[in-house]
């Protein structure tokens, strides 16, 4: 069964009573709230995505409640707990779709430390995987949701799951958060994608999410080979640059923007050199999507070509 199979009524009747599990990627998440703005935000998003039994485990529970006291009515609020613990401040209601997607982002960030995760988008043509990976602001999300809509198969666009071989990489598919000029980007580039209602006021300025290709979604179980380390950054009017870059570097900039290299230990460590050692590792730069695309797309096909790593 897929979401898009129940009705407004059951989706809401769900919700209400927590008996919600979507399945994204690896992971179970079952979702509690009786705020219209969820239910409206994952009609949109999760439609074709599976849902586990209600009775099942799920990895994480999220719940998404109206705040407390005054603020249920003046200045509503929006609350996230899991497991009755509460990690984050409220929000203004208007907000709980995005916190939604910050909430389940935090849950996997936390708490799966069955891989090596880093703060970094996946794409993948060919069977090859190519980690992006980028400070907020450097047009790494734009990249991904580009390259997603032409041809390349998303993995995630924030949270990459390596195993701790360093071998492969776990699809974690969820919607992809576009920010502020990148929603108007992404709007022109791909006609007819399919947006969440804008949040604007957020602490990252204004935030949609976008719904993934259903192609994503029917290969959710499938891992791919990492074969490229790229650090994108958006530069106005520049051509598309590929520029090599060592891979002692690589290994330090991306441990430091990893979730869990320091917890992990030794074996963070050798999962990452791991990665990176089976990987072509690059700065890139990027004025036009069209552009990008068209240098990622050159890089996929010449990787057939060429010889076992």
């Amino acid at each position: 069964m897929i979401l898009a199979s129940l009705t407004d009524a059951s989706l809401r009747q769900r919700l209400a009573e927590g008996d919600l599990v979507v399945r994204a990627g690896p992971f179970g998440y079952r979702i509690k709230s009786t705020l219209p703005p969820i239910a409206d935000g994952l009609r949109v998003l999760y439609a074709d995505y599976p849902l586990a039994d209600p009775a099942s485990f799920a990895d994480f529970s999220l719940v998404m409640e109206p705040g407390a006291g005054i603020h249920r009515w003046w200045r509503p609020q929006v609350r996230f707990s899991t497991d009755g613990f509460y990690p984050f401040e409220p929000l203004p209601q208007s907000h709980a779709y995005p916190q939604l997607e910050w909430a389940m982002n935090w849950c996997v960030s936390t708490r799966a430390h069955q891989y090596l995760m880093l703060h970094a988008a996946v794409v993948e043509r060919n069977g090859f995987a190519a980690v992006l990976a980028a400070p907020p602001g450097s047009g790494k999300s734009t990249l991904c949701a580009g390259l997603v809509h032409r041809g390349w198969r998303l993995l995630s666009d924030e949270i990459a799951l390596v195993s701790l071989d360093g071998a492969s990489i776990t699809p974690a598919v969820r919607p992809i958060s576009l920010k502020n000029k990148s929603i108007e980007v992404i709007g022109a580039f791909v006609p007819g994608a399919v947006f969440s209602r804008t949040t604007h006021g957020t602490s990252k300025g204004s935030v949609t999410h976008m719904k993934i290709p259903v192609s994503a979604l029917d290969r959710m179980g499938e891992t791919a080979v990492p074969r490229w380390v790229i650090f994108p950054k958006y530069v106005a009017d520049a051509p598309a640059e590929l520029v090599q870059r060592p891979r002692g570097h690589s290994v330090l900039e991306l441990g430091s923007n990893s979730f869990n290299y320091t917890l992990l230990g030794l074996t963070g460590f050798e999962a990452l050199t791991a990665l990176v050692g089976a990987s072509d590792c690059y700065q890139f730069s990027y004025g036009r999507l069209d552009d990008a695309v068209a240098l990622f797309d050159r890089l996929a096909d010449a990787a057939l070509t060429e010889a076992p790593r």
